[in-house]
């Protein structure tokens, strides 16, 4: 998932790459020198994640902390947009000026958000979260070995070894406390800033089993250093910053309302509220359908759908080595699955899966898909990540939401395939432009692509899988209308969490992960994927019913796919003029 920092401006994108590669057209190749511009021009705010999108050159560069931030990143942004008009008025090719067009709205929504954050909201941001990501990212295994190399003068940027800079740390303080007398600013919320001081541990654990976990050698007195920069800076941040919060969470609608449509969501919170609550009944009605049917398979007395789903969590699989070879093997299957049914076509090679470190997992504790650079990218691969699964101290092994294998089904078909791993593989080894890979970007359009995937593979599951492919798609159902009845103060925490965890089935780790985000992790980006999975099911319903029997799925979701990450009024009207019309003819 993706979070724009309050405290600087971030490039954290989903972009991977396959081992085969399209070769560009004249049209994308002119395109995409235009996006890498404005790409260039951005990476030095956050370079850590520049590099990994692809960008050269700024992988020994770090985070612009520096005086007068915000001034400069408009100034970046503005003279961005002047650039990209004058090319818009001087390309004659259609499909250019259509990506242009993309990266002009991309850039305006930057400009907004970032004038409205900074006249609202008192900067905030989890540095050493920040950090880790850059290093645990700039450290793969899957990145050369000479590019690893430059994390040796990143390491002294940050500690203030460099010539010519001071510790990072320092630079938060100032960037973080500089506005601090602006008693009309929104403040930082406290169970945000708590959480990330009990986390901080961790990440700065985390930053010795990265390094370590490499051939880098000379870095351990720097990475001391830094570790106990760090460490100092976190009881900074309890005893300057703590203080100084919010108790409720709660955003002003006007924060709320760009957040959704950062995120891709045309909608009020109001019609949200209408789609899920709707859509949460009916999914529940499907669930206490299916449950006896799951009952009778396994032999179970209950039927309720929740008691049911109860007894198949039961059935844990210990030890990473057991549950990642089960996670391997139901991919095959799905794999299986869509080959013999004809829903998309697929790679030649397999979708991979891995196991999160601690550090990992406290950065991001669900399930998602790990990803390489998209531009400049030379054969590196996306992965599966599973969050990390600890024994409790006696030896025994918690009961987790991600280790039983009724729902690895739906999680590999969301996170794998037909999922994420095919909807940007696709784009790859499509050639898709950077516009429409990258600027086109938002959750609406990728997660509800990955929910749709579940759906297209729900029929062909087993019956338990069935079951909880339902409950993910009610958990999504769940979002849309529990983020923005909690950001309008409609709902307690407290009862959206027993919502979670009595009639969606969540456990209490995982129903509490979704109240953070829907709360502070990332209010209104939940909603995405549910609103973005109605878009494609009406673009869908729409083009069966033009094309009848000429409609073939497997061509549509080939289609779909080809075209990147297009928002949902320009696909609608990809797949009119070139899907639909070509087969009317």
């Amino acid at each position: 998932m993706l979070k724009k920092s309050k405290l600087t401006l971030m490039l954290l994108v989903f972009a991977l790459s396959s081992p085969v590669f399209a070769e560009e057209q004249d049209w994308v190749k002119r395109s995409n020198e235009i996006a890498y511009k404005i790409l260039e021009s951005t990476a030095k705010f956050a370079p850590e994640f520049s590099a990994q999108s692809g960008v050269d050159g700024y992988d020994e560069a770090i985070f612009d902390l520096k005086d007068n931030l915000v001034e400069r990143q408009l100034e970046t942004a503005e003279n961005n947009l002047k650039m990209l008009n004058k090319y818009l008025a001087e390309e004659k090719d259609s499909r250019v000026k259509q990506d242009i067009e993309i990266m002009i709205q991309s850039v305006k929504d930057n400009i907004e958000a970032t004038k409205i954050n900074n006249e609202r909201v008192l900067p905030y941001g989890n540095v050493v979260g920040l950090i880790f990501a850059g290093f645990n990212g700039q450290l793969d295994k899957q990145v050369p070995f000479e590019r690893q190399q430059a994390a040796l003068v990143r390491l002294k940027k940050y500690t203030g070894e460099a010539e010519g800079f001071e510790p990072l740390v320092e630079l938060a303080k100032k960037r973080l406390t500089e506005r601090m007398g602006e008693n009309d600013l929104i403040k930082p919320y406290r169970g945000e800033v708590e959480q990330d001081i009990q986390r901080t541990p961790v990440f700065i654990q985390g930053l010795e089993q990265v390094f370590a976990a490499t051939d880098l050698t000379g870095y351990e007195a720097s990475l001391k250093l830094l570790q106990s920069q760090l460490t100092d800076y976190n009881e900074w941040v309890k005893a300057n910053i703590l203080p100084n919060t919010r108790e409720s969470a709660m955003l002003p609608r006007e924060l709320y309302e760009l957040q959704l449509k950062n995120y891709g969501v045309d909608a009020s919170p109001e019609e949200l509220m209408k789609i899920g609550q709707v859509a949460f009944m009916n999914i529940r009605f499907e669930m206490m359908a299916l449950a006896p049917l799951v009952a009778e398979k396994y032999g179970y007395k209950t039927t309720d759908y929740r008691a049911v789903m109860e007894l198949l969590k039961d059935e844990q699989i210990h030890g990473e080595e057991a549950l990642m070879g089960e996670y391997e093997k139901v991919m095959r299957e799905l794999d299986d699955i869509i080959r013999k049914n004809a829903l998309i076509s697929l790679p030649n090679e397999p979708a991979r899966a891995r196991m999160a470190s601690a550090a990992e997992t406290a950065q991001q504790p669900a399930a998602h898909l790990d990803v390489p650079r998209l531009v400049g990218n030379t054969g590196e691969f996306p992965e599966f990540i599973v969050p990390k699964i600890e024994q409790n101290e006696d030896g025994s092994w918690p009961k987790n939401d991600y280790a039983f294998k009724a729902m690895m089904w739906t999680l590999s078909a969301h996170e794998a395939r037909p999922g994420h791993e095919m909807q940007f593989t696709t784009m790859l080894r499509g050639g898709v432009s950077t516009a429409r890979a990258l600027f086109a970007f938002n959750s609406a359009n990728v997660e509800g692509w990955a929910l749709y995937a579940e759906a297209i593979s729900k029929e062909y599951m087993p019956l338990e899988g069935q079951l909880y492919s339902l409950q993910a798609r009610l958990l999504r159902a769940a979002r849309i209308w529990l983020d923005p009845m909690l950001n309008l103060g409609l709902i307690s925490p407290a009862e959206a969490k027993r919502v979670l965890m009595e009639d969606v089935g969540e456990d209490d780790k995982n129903a509490q992960t979704e109240i953070d985000r829907y709360t502070f992790r990332s209010p209104a980006q939940a909603t995405a994927y549910y609103y973005g999975y109605e878009k494609l099911l009406q673009l869908r319903a729409t083009t069966e019913l033009k094309l009848k029997e000429k409609f073939v799925q497997k061509d549509f979701h080939d289609f779909i796919l080809k075209q990147g990450l297009l928002p949902p009024d320009l696909l609608a009207k990809a797949v009119e003029e070139n899907f639909i019309a070509p087969l009317m003819d």
